[in-house]
């Protein structure tokens, strides 16, 4: 089985022919390319890598599709939409026809971001994901959990992922501090969480020890087959493949079968990855 990355960005710089909005600035100060994750991929051990368009560019997919076209062994796309261009909404339905794109992406956990979620206003998403078999991932708040909570109830059919662990800000404790309201979303089989970018959030040096009670507590509650490795590398204090061993190596309580449902096979069977 292929060791999948769940999360990575790549993306193209600000350019007066291609801007961006006026969002926040990038997790590193050049591009990612396409070229320079085939080239890390091949030194870390990384297979498969979900490419997923970074906020700071807005709700452009260009980038990430070009790659996955070019690559179709290699990436695959997690897009991006704004939920509230009217003209979004005629997308969803033929929105896995585009060749590489597998699912959507929605962060919920910025101050602009977040009345999305909180006040309802990207609530037509989700039935209409659901109906054409669009899986989603989301970035939101520990404290927003009992939102996507009632999604995942009302929409049983909606494969959705917690990105990061639900992690925003913080490290360690402090990070961590109201993680049982993510937790508590196992009991519907229709979300998983992406253990997706960590270490950022732990004053710990590798392996990260500090990080396994939690992790722990991660697979207790979703198990092997609703946990997937992620990086998202662009935002990490250690190398790329430090970012796949700490998981792969240095957690002695998983087992063959559970590293291979975390680190790979699980996200595929998830967003239906079939390549």
């Amino acid at each position: 089985m292929p060791v999948v990355d769940a999360q990575v960005h790549i993306w193209a710089a600000n350019t007066p022919e291609r801007p961006w909005p006026a969002r926040h600035d990038p997790h590193k100060p050049q591009p990612i390319t396409a070229e320079d994750m085939l080239r890390d991929m091949k030194t870390a051990g990384v297979d498969k890598c979900v490419l997923v368009p970074p906020s700071w560019e807005g709700e452009r997919n260009d980038v990430c599709l070009a790659a996955a076209a070019k690559h179709p062994e290699k990436f695959a796309v997690m897009g991006r939409v704004d939920p509230e261009d009217p003209a979004s909404r005629g997308k969803v339905a033929g929105w896995r026809k585009q060749p590489g794109m597998l699912g959507m992406r929605f962060t919920f956990h910025r101050p602009f971001l977040r009345p999305l979620l909180t006040e309802g206003k990207a609530d037509w998403i989700w039935a209409g994901a659901e109906k054409a078999g669009v899986p989603i991932m989301t970035l939101a708040l520990h404290a927003d959990m009992p939102l996507l909570d009632k999604i995942a109830e009302r929409h049983p059919g909606l494969k959705l992922v917690i990105d990061h662990l639900g992690l925003t800000k913080g490290k360690d404790e402090e990070a961590f501090r109201e993680f049982d309201k993510m937790l508590a979303l196992a009991k519907r089989p229709n979300v998983a969480v992406k253990a997706t970018c960590t270490p950022h959030y732990t004053t710990d040096k590798y392996p990260f020890r500090k990080l396994h009670p939690y992790l722990r507590r991660v697979y207790d509650a979703f198990g092997p087959k609703r946990m997937f490795w992620g990086s998202d590398i662009s935002r990490l204090p250690c190398s790329y493949r430090e970012s796949l061993t700490y998981m792969s190596e240095e957690i002695p309580w998983l087992s063959a079968s559970d590293k291979e449902w975390i680190l790979g096979r699980g996200i595929c069977e998830w967003i239906g990855w079939k390549n």
